[in-house]
């Protein structure tokens, strides 16, 4: 019964998850379009997250000698019987991921792609007693596996080895077996993205053309490749010359649903562990991206949500793929930002869209030269989706979901207090201005630190969310002052208070309620903020801790605009 399975978080192995008692969500008819719609070379560009691996991995299993079938028992390709009979457990499968190579410098890198490449030769040695292999063979194979017997490491290989290696391991396979090889490689531009952020791009660059050059172009003994990546890379001359190369994109209407849950495989696992109520809430937060003409939600984040909410029924969705990698494209527009792009921005984070141009073809070496190329990076990663095609090359872009939108949200937060730091002089007076009791200045101050970030006024967005992020512009900017006690949500009286504040030196006390107008009645909201600091007794916790002085702040925030209120 599968309401009984375990969820795989994290695990990108087919045969485990078939065999260990894991929830699997059926995406093998890949296969059966991979082999109909045939191409030799098949780029997939996906963002992280939404199962290029694990699919790469089914790959493996389906089509490697040493194939289980009973993998496969019930799952959709097994009901292609002649399809199965032709290539299920036919060929010799070479498989590597380049997720893991990476280094602060290109030696490390070259080390860390010797040791993948390396590690993927070995699991081969039967290849060193093969009769079908001449002995200038099996020195070839040999010096892709250079293992040091003392140490159990191994040797480096040479750099003119390095780049021939897949080829020469093709060519030995297929000598070996009588018949051509599947190559799988997985994550093919993460050395490219790592090694522009650490200087020796031009280099990885050289060298990942000579390596898929070999294995792609001029390889005899492959029969079918598949590569997967974020970025398509097409400027750098990797894949010119491939006369049978197909880029299936996030835009590509072929093979869109194999990415990802479609919403009615998200239906059919919330049925299997009972929990059908989740439904819309894991709609609101993980669906909305477009890939070609499907509608998926990121796997990642379901399976994760899923897995929680099964023993706490109760538990709050997050935004678990922003803890699965950095956000530092977000950190690098917002660096770049014009006051269009923070436009842009307010529009998108409000639940409405933008028209870009799009390139799908940017190298790493031009991802940050031009604002504009961020939008396209940010659409290919996965920060934005389209909504719909607007003209050739450009497209209606949106936020997919609100995990998206907090993303967002929290990392123009962050980018804001960093920012605004820089200014010490200027938060001096804007939190001196609280314990002057100068509403006026406050509203002043904060007014125009509200115009330098954008608003949440979208419709669809609940109105505690609203008031968090005001919250969290004012949070940010009173923690400057180290000298005072802050604490947010403070429990105090007959509730909770958006913000208390100890001055111990002067021994006073601040109060701080915080309100979102949805109409330009900012004074009312200001007078009902002051009134809920009276009825709930939000003071009483700084009576007790001796505060002899007690200011009482309502403010009310709308758009970019605000009021401060004091109580006399």
């Amino acid at each position: 019964m599968k309401r009984a399975l375990k969820l795989p978080i994290g695990i990108e192995d087919f045969k485990e998850i078939r065999t260990e008692g894991f929830y699997y969500v059926d995406k093998t008819g890949m296969i059966t379009e991979l082999l109909n719609s045939w191409s030799k070379v098949n780029l997939f560009t996906r963002p992280r997250r939404f199962g290029k691996s694990l699919n790469m991995n089914m790959l493996k299993y389906f089509f490697s000698y040493d194939c289980d079938p009973k993998l496969f028992d019930g799952l959709a390709v097994s009901e292609e019987t002649e399809l199965c009979e032709k290539y299920m457990g036919k060929f010799p499968v070479i498989s590597v991921t380049l997720k893991g190579v990476e280094g602060m410098n290109f030696e490390e890198a070259l080390s860390m792609l010797c040791v993948v490449i390396g590690q993927e030769a070995l699991r081969f040695r039967f290849l060193l007693e093969s009769e079908k292999l001449s002995d200038t063979d099996r020195e070839q194979y040999a010096l892709l596996t250079r293992v040091n017997a003392e140490e159990g490491s191994m040797f480096p290989m040479e750099k003119n080895v390095l780049t021939g290696s897949l080829k020469t391991l093709s060519d030995l396979l297929c000598r070996h077996y009588g018949q051509k090889v599947i190559l799988l490689i997985d994550e093919y531009d993460v050395p490219l993205d790592k090694a522009n952020q650490y200087g020796y791009y031009d280099e990885m660059v050289h060298l990942i053309r000579g390596l898929l050059g070999n294995a792609l172009k001029t390889n005899e003994s492959l029969f079918l490749a598949v590569l997967t990546g974020c970025l398509r890379v097409a400027k750098e001359s990797i894949f010119t010359g491939l006369n049978n190369f197909k880029v299936r994109s996030i835009t590509d209407a072929r093979f869109d649903e194999y990415f990802g849950f479609t919403d009615t495989e998200v239906k059919e696992m919330l049925h299997d562990y009972g929990l059908e109520k989740k439904y819309g809430t894991i709609k609101e937060w993980y669906d909305g991206y477009c890939f070609g003409n499907s509608d998926v939600y990121c796997p990642w984040d379901v399976i994760n949500y899923v897995d929680k909410v099964r023993f706490d029924p109760d538990a709050e969705p997050e935004a678990f793929w922003i803890n699965s990698s950095g956000n530092a494209i977000i950190r690098t527009l917002l660096q770049k930002a014009t006051d269009q792009t923070m436009e842009d921005l307010d529009q998108l984070v409000n639940g409405l869209s933008v028209t870009k141009k799009i390139n799908e073809e940017l190298t790493y070496r031009e991802l940050y030269d031009s604002i504009d190329n961020l939008w396209s990076v940010l659409f290919t990663t996965g920060y934005l989706t389209r909504r719909k095609k607007t003209a050739p090359g450009t497209c209606e872009l949106v936020i997919p979901n609100q995990e998206i939108r907090v993303i967002f949200t929290e990392q123009i937060l962050s980018w804001f207090q960093e920012e605004v730091r820089k200014d010490a002089p200027t938060l001096d007076a804007f939190c001196e201005s609280f314990s002057a009791g100068d509403p006026s200045r406050i509203e002043q101050m904060f007014s125009s630190y509200l115009k330098r970030t954008i608003s949440i006024r979208d419709t669809a967005i609940q109105k505690d969310k609203k008031e968090n992020f005001y919250h969290g512009i004012l949070l940010g900017l009173l923690s400057h002052r180290q000298d005072w006690s802050l604490r947010s949500n403070a429990e105090s009286g007959k509730g909770y208070c958006d913000i208390l504040i100890k001055i111990k030196s002067i021994s006073m006390g601040i109060v701080i309620e915080i309100k979102y107008s949805e109409s330009r009645n900012l004074e009312a909201a200001c007078q009902k903020a002051l009134q809920q600091i009276e009825e709930k007794n939000y003071a009483d916790q700084l009576m007790e801790d001796d505060m002899t002085t007690i200011l009482k702040y309502g403010i009310a925030c709308r758009r970019t605009a605000c009021m401060v209120r004091m109580a006399d």
